[in-house]
């Protein structure tokens, strides 16, 4: 023993070969022989051969501490490092992997402390399980482009890792990889991964800047949660799915832009990023998962009509003045637009289903426009109801059907919506150099209208005119625009 500095955990694996013992916990079949070598420099090595007349180290136990793995040790190629090999060395600086060396083992540098410096040459093909977990004093890692997987874990806890260059061959960033990386500042994902795993980038507390390429598919659960830094995020169109609590906690995140090809976003994929202001969701997107913008400061959301379902509480507690919800939807979850400042609302023909509490607490809410039959809606033991408050006036159209059992669930009386235009006596037509028409309420009163235009019937973009609330029986709009259009045509909605 030449060195009181030798690491005593790996004194214990060395121990067996330096008294001359061939152990290994296994059938005499095929016991492996450990051996030990001890270089020109008085490192001491414990090592196997394997199969195929390769070598696999075991064990180190130096000095030196800046360590140089032999590309052969006794005329062997030296292939792979095992388990926990050099873990807990506490006195290990620096270390350079040969290219030989294609296998490691999980936890290979895992908690060598004053580790700082790390080249690994081109050929090594994988970054394993948990390699350099909480090598605290590593600030830069180049990683070559014969590498194709960065393992889990592989360097969690590496919290004075500032740059990271990851090379065009990776296409799989594990499970954790780079979490707790608190000094990471600037990550370029290449262009040839598919999967940011499962927490990935958790808890990087300074990542600013992530570049997604065009390759990846799909952002793993916790990704990028916790990333108080970033700020504005690009999802290319290739990804398809957000993962649960993705971007979770990015305090500071304001920017996010998408692009179709979005399916899935997943439960508080976006929670508590109390800085986004807008958002948009693609028309690819088939569902916003649970509590995915709860905590964000949207203002307005547009669902398009390619999203069936919204999960529960989706947008709750949000400051939310403006909704816009397409045709296509079917489901909206219990509590998924509650406690929201919405004022008026219009809910298509295509949802068939409102559960308990999607619009509880909505004291701003006092009109709720249904284009189509009557939705169920869902309601608990204690009496909770889609429409908590039972504050808002629910208005629907000539021939729909189920209205007595959504006034039995709901407890909101439904109010027919049918206004009309009056297209013939003297009322109709141009008068005054100003063209207009009479809307009568038909057989309700006190019903709010909107009179809109638009110039093209075959793509029209609709203009909103004059809103007015119906409560003589009657209105007379006029246009005094009318002859700034070669045409112009006039619909009623609701607001």
């Amino acid at each position: 023993m030449k060195s009181p500095s030798i690491c005593m955990h790996h004194m214990k694996k060395l121990l067996p070969a330096l008294f001359g013992l061939l152990l290994l916990a296994a059938p005499a079949a095929v016991q492996a022989q450990l051996y030990y070598s001890t270089n020109a420099d008085g490192s001491i090595y414990t090592y196997r051969t394997n199969a195929n007349g390769s070598v696999t180290i075991d064990a180190y136990a130096g000095p030196p501490w800046a360590v140089t793995i032999p590309t052969n040790i006794n005329g062997l190629t030296v292939t792979s490092i095992g388990e926990s090999a050099f873990s807990a060395c506490t006195s290990l600086t620096s270390i350079t992997i040969p290219s030989s060396v294609t296998n490691f083992g999980a936890s290979v540098f895992q908690g060598c402390t004053n580790l700082t410096s790390v080249t690994i040459a081109n050929g090594v093909t994988s970054i394993g399980s948990d390699m350099f977990e909480s090598c605290t004093s590593l600030t830069n890692v180049t990683i070559p482009g014969s590498v194709i997987s960065i393992g889990t874990n592989a360097f969690e806890k590496c919290v004075s890792l500032a740059n990271v260059t990851i090379r065009g061959s990776v296409t799989s960033i594990g499970q954790g990889a780079f979490c707790y990386c608190t000094g990471l500042t600037n990550v370029t994902i290449p262009g040839g991964v598919i999967s940011i795993g499962t927490n990935a980038f958790e808890e990087c507390v300074s990542l600013a800047n992530v570049t997604i390429p065009g390759s990846v598919t799909s952002i793993g659960e916790g990704a990028f949660s916790y990333c108080t830094s970033l700020a504005s995020i690009t999802i290319p169109g290739s990804v398809t799915s957000i993962g649960t609590n993705a971007f979770e906690e990015c305090a500071n995140l304001t920017n996010v832009i998408t692009s179709d090809g979005l399916i899935s976003i997943g439960d508080g994929a976006f929670y508590g990023c109390s800085k986004l202001t807008s958002f948009t969701i693609p028309g690819s997107v088939t569902r916003v998962g649970a509590a995915a913008f709860f905590g964000t400061s949207l203002t307005s959301v547009t669902i398009p009509g390619s999203v069936t379902n919204i999960g529960p509480s989706a947008f709750i507690g949000l400051n939310l003045t403006n909704l816009i919800i397409c045709n296509g939807l079917i489901s909206i979850e219990a509590f998924a637009f509650a406690y929201t400042s919405l004022t008026s609302l219009t809910i298509p023909g295509s949802v068939t289903s409102i559960e308990y509490g999607a619009f509880d607490d909505c004291i701003s809410l006092t009109s709720v426009f249904f284009t189509g039959n009557a939705p169920t809606v869902g309601s608990t033991a204690s009496g909770d109801d889609s429409f908590g408050d039972d504050n808002a006036t629910v208005y629907y159209l000539p021939g729909t059907t189920g209205w007595a059992e959504f006034y039995a669930s709901s407890g909101l009386t439904p109010v027919l919506w049918n206004p009309l235009i009056q297209s013939g006596g003297d009322s109709f037509g141009v008068s005054n150099n100003q063209f207009g028409f009479t809307i009568t309420n038909g057989s309700t009163t006190n019903i709010p209208i909107v009179v809109e235009a638009c110039t093209n019937l075959a793509s029209p973009i609709w203009t909103p005119l004059q809103t007015n609330t119906l409560t003589n029986g009657s209105f007379y709009f006029r246009d005094p625009q009318w002859t700034n259009y070669p045409a112009r045509y006039y619909r009623i909605s609701s607001p």
